[in-house]
């Protein structure tokens, strides 16, 4: 491969020139330098150059994608040689949900790692859309309806969402017997959440309002419904334990979140993807292949 295209590749994965440099024993004149001849050469801008952050260009973004392809199948041609394609190794960076990663990520994350020893990871937690390119990360877990356009995703499980609510609640403001007295009731929502687009019945409904109490935290949503605040949609990987234990009840049970959001693995699209990536996401697969473990509590909770 060009030099140069090593280079970019580098600048790209490390998040700026500087750090690129550092990796290569480059100065940071010289890495400027290259990269501007690249550029030159191919007639196209490929990285938007500011102070705070690395930002690629449609035409970065293509070759970066086609060239991380082609260093993919050289280090497997290397692996074959030497007899080693069948280990997965290597860094391993995986983002997902704060709420999701904490309580169905962490858990599996040492097992997974005794079966494969060579892999070194990184879990990065948020609650913000990640941009995969923009956070170097190899891997992202969304729960979303669209994983998102010109990615590799696999579907690893249904994400049931209901209304549910704290006894002490329901006890103090009664409870909803149909989907319109809700409007009489108190929300939980974070920032972004509302409206709640559910199916019933009669087909799909709009819930909308304003949340009794504001936050830009779904964590905190889940907390304040807890302790008696008001009314939320949430998960059932989120809830099924505190469902199960009582703390909360399932409200309106002919009313869910809408079946179109699921869980995905999403990854950038590659012809040949690192074994470390393919085993990560074969193994959540295994873990949710006949029902996630969340689903294994309904019998619990209630739910049908």
């Amino acid at each position: 491969m060009d030099p140069d295209h090593e280079l970019f590749v580098s600048i790209v994965d490390e998040g700026g020139l500087a750090a690129a440099g550092r990796r290569l024993h480059i100065s940071p004149a010289m890495m400027s330098k290259r990269l501007a001849r690249l550029e030159d050469r191919l007639g196209a801008r490929l990285i938007h150059r500011t102070t705070r952050r690395l930002a690629l260009t449609p035409a970065g973004e293509r070759l970066h994608g086609d060239l991380r392809a082609i260093l993919a199948s050289l280090d497997e041609a290397e692996r074959r040689v030497s007899g080693v394609s069948a280990i997965a190794s290597g860094p391993l960076r995986i983002t997902a949900p704060t709420s999701f990663g904490r309580m169905h990520l962490a858990p599996y994350l040492q097992p997974f790692l005794d079966d494969h020893p060579r892999i070194e990871l990184r879990l990065d937690l948020s609650d913000d859309y990640v941009d995969l390119i923009e956070s170097r990360a190899d891997l992202a877990i969304r729960i979303a309806a669209d994983p998102g356009a010109g990615l590799t995703a696999r579907r690893l499980a249904p994400n049931r969402r209901i209304l549910c609510a704290a006894p002490a609640y329901l006890e103090r403001f009664g409870t909803p017997r149909r989907i319109a007295d809700l409007k009489q009731h108190r929300l939980l929502a974070a920032d972004g959440q509302l409206p709640w687009r559910l199916i019933g019945p009669k087909g799909p409904v709009a819930i909308d309002g304003h949340s009794h109490i504001r936050t830009n935290s779904s964590e905190v949503v889940r907390e304040l419904a807890l302790s008696g605040s008001g009314i939320a949609l949430r998960s059932l990987w989120d809830i099924s334990d505190a469902l199960a234990q009582g703390d909360v009840r399932q409200i309106l049970p002919d009313h869910e979140g809408s079946s179109d959001v699921a869980l995905y693995a999403v990854q950038l699209p590659q012809a040949n993807p690192p074994l470390a990536i393919t085993a990560f996401v074969d193994f959540l697969a295994a873990q949710y292949a006949l029902a996630p473990p969340w689903e294994s509590r309904t019998d619990r909770t209630g739910l049908p």
